[in-house]
């Protein structure tokens, strides 16, 4: 027993130790993950680009499906024991929570991370699901094509972004990430493999999003693409009131064809700017910024100086819009980096950031983890667009957390588990960063902003914490259609509930 608690002081003392290094000499840290972070970039990317040139990976694709399939059928002649899940490790992904279930499961390994085609003809593109936006955009680009949208951050992958989703600002024309795929493929809870469309099985195709890998294991995925021009036309409007940011926002919304690209980030309920975008195919003299260069000041800094100097025009290249939050992981990296939009700090060290998120999960210890939710929030809350000045004084009241994200979506009336009545615009409220109200909880208050949400007739994305019970999270989420494949496809034993792979219960 005395070693035992030797064993825990110990251990207690090494945790106040980092935590007081984390928060003192973040400098140690920052020098070990940045090089590294950009030898796991180097390395990702040069076997993507091999695996194109060579176009090995359509050939293997079906072997390393079927391998998939033999381990779902060993599960089964196993016992089928415990429910399955993928065997990837929670530090991969781009949430910045654990995955504590897939301790306890039997868990699958699926190695498909390659762009399988490319069909001018179709205008689609075939990919499989650990593909990641930054992957997608550099293969694409030079191509002439793109997604009609790119969630930003460069470590998305594709099978994130189907089975939970994905948002972005050209969303009010497009919807969410599920609005632009075609079809999918997966392995059942049989074994078996199907290639699912809306035509040949609407059930199953509608039920896949937001289902996080509960009906079966997402192995390809076909999305849409469009052409690509070089540039994008930014505008940038300040706006000087709630009231104002709603309007304008409006006024842009009502213009899609001029529009392609809306978005706004307020820096306090009263003050924030508005852009807009338009991709083109060549620039006025003196008016490029190329923002993903690894000097310049991180995007939202870059977007803050508009609240200064008025409205103003620029131009973008394609791809570096398209990543204009990566580099600064939107504004997260002013907490892990806070000196790292120093002049100094970007022409000398820039190159190299931004640090993964998966390494900075990888080498988080139990106190870093303790310090970051205490101190915390992250959350993207996507609620009707007339709801919005009442949300932004709400989630002000609660955390005011600032900048705030906000990106206007449409939301079409379609089976699923965002069920609407009608056709909608909806804005998803982004939310990221150290709450300054000193009643913070991180439970409590998520529980307020949760059932806000809810009877605004919103939804949750669910990448991050959910405190909700499973009766609210049935109430927010329609279930009646996934309830009714996952009774067809059999996966009561084979796989959890949603509920079950979210909830915070799941991720402590």
């Amino acid at each position: 027993m005395g070693d035992r608690k030797a064993v825990t002081a110990s251990s207690g003392g090494f945790d106040a130790v980092v935590e007081h290094i984390l928060i003192h000499y973040r400098w140690v840290f920052v020098i070990v993950l940045l090089p590294l972070s950009l030898l796991y970039d180097v390395l990702l990317y040069v076997r993507s680009w091999v695996v194109f040139q060579l176009s090995s990976a359509p050939s293997k694709h079906a072997s390393k499906v079927e391998n998939v399939a033999k381990q779902v059928r060993q599960w089964s002649a196993e016992g089928a024991r415990t429910p399955m899940c993928t065997a990837r490790p929670s530090w991969q992904t781009m949430s910045f929570r654990h995955a504590k279930y897939k301790k306890t499961m039997f868990t699958v390994n699926v190695n498909l991370v390659d762009i399988l085609d490319l069909s001018a003809e179709r205008r689609t593109v075939r990919v499989e699901p650990l593909v990641t936006m930054g992957q997608l955009t550099a293969t694409l680009d030079p191509l002439g094509w793109t997604l009609p949208f790119v969630p930003e951050l460069d470590d998305l992958t594709v099978g994130g972004l189907v089975m939970g989703t994905g948002v972005e600002t050209s969303s009010h024309k497009h919807g969410l990430f599920q609005h632009i795929c075609v079809a999918y493929e997966l392995v059942l809870a049989d074994g078996s493999v199907v290639q699912v469309t809306k035509d040949s099985d609407p059930d199953l195709f509608y039920s896949v999003p937001w289902s996080y890998g509960t009906l079966g294991l997402l192995t390809a995925v076909e999305i849409r693409i469009v052409p690509a021009l070089r540039f994008v036309k930014m505008q940038y409007e300040p706006v000087r009131s709630l009231e104002e940011a709603d309007t304008v926002l409006r006024r842009q919304l009502d213009l899609p064809e001029e529009n392609e690209f809306v978005e706004a980030l307020m820096f306090s309920k009263d003050e924030g700017v508005v852009m807009t975008g338009q991709m083109v195919s060549c620039v006025d003299w003196g008016k490029l910024n190329e923002i993903g260069r690894w000097h310049k000041p991180w995007f939202f800094e870059h977007v803050r100086t508009f609240l200064r100097s008025g409205p103003g025009v620029e131009y973008i290249p394609l791809r570096d819009y398209q990543h204009r939050h990566s580099r600064s992981l939107f504004w997260e990296i002013k907490e892990i980096i806070p000196f790292g939009n120093n002049p100094v700090f970007r022409y000398l060290f820039g190159w190299m950031t931004p640090p993964k998120v998966s390494l900075l999960k990888l080498t988080q210890t139990q106190a870093v983890k303790k310090l970051y939710e205490r101190n915390h929030i992250i959350q993207d809350m996507l609620v009707p667009i007339e709801k919005f000045k009442e949300s932004v004084l709400f989630f002000d009241e609660e955390v005011a957390v600032y900048p705030l994200w906000l990106c206007p979506f449409r939301l079409p009336s379609e089976p699923g588990m965002l069920r609407v009545d009608k056709d909608s615009m909806y804005i998803d409220i982004g939310v990221y960063g150290v709450p300054t109200r000193k009643d913070f909880d991180p439970k409590e208050t998520t529980r307020r902003i949760e059932a806000f949400v809810s009877k605004a007739k919103g939804f949750q994305m669910l990448y991050a914490d959910t405190y909700t019970t499973r009766e609210e999270f049935r109430k927010m989420f329609d279930h009646s259609l996934y309830d009714k494949m996952r009774s067809r496809l059999k996966c009561d034993k084979a796989f959890p509930e949603v509920y079950e792979k979210v909830c915070r219960k799941a991720r402590d």
